[in-house]
């Protein structure tokens, strides 16, 4: 497939970069920073030996935010790797969503504990209030020193770890960010931290530094909240779809578009937009979330909408580029949860060079997927059908 950076002329890369920017700025109400960098770190080998270098090298404050932490070897290592900052005098925070991060093995809570780690925990479900039970911190943020920042789609667990060779081994990418954008990552930590303790800084120990500008990538921060309605995260998805002239790639774990988002794709396609999806196949975690999903695919698939379904093994990573020049990065999915239910956090990443990285690693999985042809799809069994519509129903719960 040829790169949208040589279906755009050169002189247009720069005036499209301005209009989705200025376009996003004014519908989301967030400025963009500049100066910013942003490595791209590609499942479990790349992910977790650049967040445990990280916390290594911490002297000041190590936050991590995470709505998943189960445990394993992954979980023992993050957990020794935050001990010995807390045990070295470095400030360590960390907080796990109580519904998330349930089944953490508990040894590990004691030794984090027991060496000076500060845990917290998002709304406890014996505590919460019944209205909030449902509205999760999917957010997965990890900032050290104020000067370092990771996010993407990894929970810390066993089942990231490898390199998506086969079903024991998720596929997702990660981003490790320097610059003005680390400020968003550490305000998206403490707008979840101060609802579990009232300490929102310590002058002792915060600096809240000017950030260097080691890059050239510009950044727009945005934050979902956990609660019923609209949210910034629905925003940013419909004018993405909105503004985009040329192609949108999509990579999520969690594909349940309501019926605007599924609108707002179709139409994207129908007016000429190269739409293009990549979802988990055989081996989704969560069959009965994906069945939601399918039954958006007729309607997608006749707008001229293509699909994929990844086949080694679970797809966890949310990346969408827009245009060739634009990239969406972070952790909100495609669905009702990311969209109205859950704390979400997302960068806008306005850089070609960027997404084209990006897009050379869709391609590759591409080569590891099998696409949704229209014609088979809808020969599919009447059960399959069945359950599909089943799991509709409850498409603004998932």
């Amino acid at each position: 497939m040829a790169a949208v950076q040589e279906q755009l002329p050169p002189s247009e890369t720069a005036a499209r970069v301005a209009t989705l920017r200025r376009g996003l700025e004014g519908m989301i109400g967030v400025p963009a920073t500049e100066g910013n960098s942003v490595e791209v770190l590609r499942n479990g080998n790349e992910i977790f030996p650049a967040m445990l270098d990280g916390i290594a090298g911490a002297r000041r404050t190590v936050d991590l935010l995470t709505f998943v932490y189960w445990g394993g070897e992954i979980g023992a290592r993050f957990a020794e790797a935050l001990c010995d900052r807390a045990r070295a005098g470095v400030r360590t925070r960390v907080l796990l969503d109580a519904w998330g991060a349930h089944s953490i093995e508990k040894p590990l809570l004691t030794q984090m504990e027991e060496s000076g780690v500060l845990i917290r925990w998002f709304r406890p479900l014996a505590r919460i209030q019944v209205h909030k039970a449902n509205h999760r911190t999917h957010r997965k943020v990890l900032v050290v020193d104020e000067e370092i920042g990771f996010t993407g789609g990894v929970g810390i667990a066993d089942e990231w770890n490898g390199d998506a060779r086969n079903d024991g081994e998720w596929r997702d990418t990660h981003f490790r960010i320097r610059g003005p954008a680390v400020d968003g990552l550490r305000a998206a930590f403490l707008d979840n931290w101060v609802e579990t303790d009232d300490v929102l800084f310590e002058a002792a120990v915060d600096r809240f530094p000017d950030q260097p500008q080691p890059g050239s990538t510009v950044i727009q921060t945005v934050r979902g909240a956990s609660e019923s309605g609209w949210s910034d995260i629905s925003t940013l998805f419909h004018a993405l779809l909105q503004l985009a002239q040329v192609r949108v790639r999509i990579t999520t774990a969690y594909f349940v578009p309501d019926s605007m988002l599924n609108d707002r794709l179709s139409s994207a396609a129908e007016r000429g937009v190269q739409v293009e999806i990549l979802l988990p196949g055989p081996h989704a975690d969560k069959r009965f979330v994906q069945l939601a999903g399918e039954s958006s695919y007729a309607h997608l698939l006749e707008s001229g909408v293509r699909i994929w379904h990844f086949q080694p093994s679970m797809l966890h990573a949310k990346v969408m580029t827009i245009d060739g020049v634009v990239a969406n990065i972070g952790s909100a999915n495609l669905n009702a949860r990311s969209t109205r239910l859950d704390e979400e956090i997302n960068l806008v990443a306005f850089d070609p060079e960027l997404v084209r990285v990006l897009d050379a690693q869709f391609d590759e999985d591409l080569e590891r997927s099998e696409e949704i042809v229209a014609g088979r799809w809808g020969h599919r069994p009447l059960p399959q059908r069945a359950f599909e519509r089943a799991a509709k129903l409850f498409r603004h719960e998932v």
